[in-house]
Parts: structure tokens; sequence; C-alpha cells
């Protein structure tokens, strides 16, 4: 899929606005951009409320058991989110490290987002 230039100027920077991920959930549903929206939180907090079109839970404190199933997903632009920023912000450096270069996310987490959130939603498809 050809990326816009909008998505691609977004998904360059290392922190996204609660406005621009709305805009580019939108976008994406109009397959103008591709990329995963990831929760990292626990799976009680994400059945309690999600950002519609999570695409991908990954939790914090797992993380570490799928550095392999991940290794696929190095050239695949992804956006994280928690729910005040801090534990996005620590995986911001790990995947760096892990040299994952299309990497975002909202640095104050699903807090600070106004688009459409779900309570209860089914958990997003697991990492293969």
């Amino acid at each position: 899929m050809a990326q816009t230039a909008l998505c691609q100027e977004v998904l360059a920077k290392h922190e996204i606005t609660p406005e621009a991920l709305e805009n580019l959930l939108h976008v994406r549903a109009l397959g103008e951009c591709d990329f995963l929206l990831v929760d990292v939180r626990e799976a009680l907090e994400f059945s309690q409320e999600s950002i519609e079109g999570t695409d991908l839970l990954l939790p914090f404190t797992r993380v570490h058991l799928y550095q392999e199933e991940l290794e696929h997903l190095k050239t695949t632009p992804f956006v994280l989110y928690c729910h005040t920023g801090g534990r996005t912000d620590y995986l911001m450096h790990v995947f760096g490290r892990m040299g994952f270069a299309q990497r975002c996310h909202l640095p104050e987490g699903i807090d600070s987002y106004k688009g459409k959130v779900v309570k209860n939603a089914p958990f997003p498809n697991p990492l293969k």
C-alpha cells in the first residue's frame, strides 16, 4: 500500500498527538495508510477501554517473550499507546535498540485520546 505524504510525515516522528492519531486512523480506514496500532497495557486495561482500531495487544510485562515474533515487524510502521505514556516512552527506547525505525507513541496515552474508544473489545490478533 502506498503511504500518503501525511501518513509518512506523522509516522516519521517519534510522538503523535491524539488528534493526529485520530486522523491517521481515518486515513487508514480509507486505505491510504498502513500501520499497526499497538496497546502495551495489560489485558484487563484493554478490556476496560481501548482505542477503536487497535491491531495488537502487546502487554508491557510480556514484550520480552515476543522478541522473535516481533522481528518480522521491523519494517512495519507502528504506533504504541498505554494509559499515560510512561510504558510507551520506555518501549520507544527498547524498540529503537532492537532496530525498529518506524515507531511512534502517544506520549500522554489513551487518557489524552478523544477519538472513539471501545469497552470490552475483543482481543486483537496475537503475534504469530
